[in-house]
């Protein structure tokens, strides 16, 4: 994917360690994870692949952390939006490694589907009104598209399990870790009010659902607000935004899962009812 979105946010390029083996890193709009101890024998994950262009990004970062010539054991995707598989082609075949996500995001991994169009009506934000120039293609990763077992287990991240929170996209999914309650939402939810390009370069901190602008089903995406509260997190790492913890998260999860309909469900918009 080679689209470049002349878009980004003050904390691009800097990354926060969530946890000891947990490291998150924005780039432009969108942030990767890193799931693995930071030293060369490590075996690590890496969650997600970031806005078109940004492979050498990723690459270097990877390599500071674990070493040269030290590949992941696969990467595992939230959703195939552009700003979560940007750089997803490169990393593959550089890394030749399996790319393992829900089975319903399959058509948009292999070539065979594109996402719906962007709704630019969601919100009166600048980055929603400028949606409709997004891309929404799919991609075609060939062999290295792996469906992630339908029992909720992660075959190359133990300790973890893959949770379905559709609404953003059919096979939206999230992570988490019940011995210590991580979870990594991608955009079931998000902590930054992503419409509003005023708050994405700032990264001024709320709590909000998924991205209006490309979300088509939002009596999907309230269960799955639900569904994600109820596992009552310790820490939240998401697509978009900086992590989240403590009682902000807690308090902040809760109203959104209880009055979902009036924060984030569009008034007038192509999708919303």
């Amino acid at each position: 994917m080679d689209e470049f979105i002349p878009m980004t946010s003050v904390t691009s390029g800097e990354g926060q360690t969530v946890t000891p083996d947990i490291f998150c890193l924005p780039i432009q709009i969108v942030n990767v994870c890193f799931v693995g101890e930071p030293k060369q024998s490590s075996e690590w994950v890496l969650i997600d692949a970031g806005m078109p262009r940004s492979a050498d990004t990723i690459i270097r970062e990877a390599e500071d952390r674990f070493g040269p010539n030290h590949p992941p054991k696969a990467i595992v995707l939230t959703h195939g939006h552009f700003d979560h598989v940007g750089a997803l082609p490169e990393l593959a075949e550089q890394w030749n490694v399996p790319v393992y996500a829900h089975e319903l995001e399959m058509p948009y991994l292999t070539g065979k589907s594109e996402y719906p169009p962007a709704d630019p009506g969601s919100d009166s934000g600048l980055v929603a009104k400028m949606s409709p120039l997004f891309p929404r293609h799919g991609i075609d990763l060939g062999s290295h598209a792996r469906k992630l077992p339908s029992d909720g287990s992660i075959p190359v991240m133990p300790g973890w399990r893959w949770i379905h929170t559709p609404g953003h996209t059919p096979g939206h999914i999230s992570f988490f870790r019940d011995a210590d309650r991580v979870l990594l939402a991608g955009d079931a939810f998000v902590t930054v009010k992503q419409e509003s390009l005023y708050k994405v370069i700032t990264q001024e901190q709320e709590l909000n659902g998924p991205p209006a602008y490309f979300t088509p089903d939002w009596q999907a995406a309230w269960e799955s607000v639900k569904r994600l509260e109820a596992l009552k997190p310790s820490i939240a790492v998401t697509g978009h935004g900086l992590p989240m913890s403590g009682e902000s998260l807690s308090q902040g999860l809760e109203r959104l899962a209880r009055d979902f309909d009036r924060i984030s469900i569009p008034r007038e918009s192509l999708y919303a009812d």
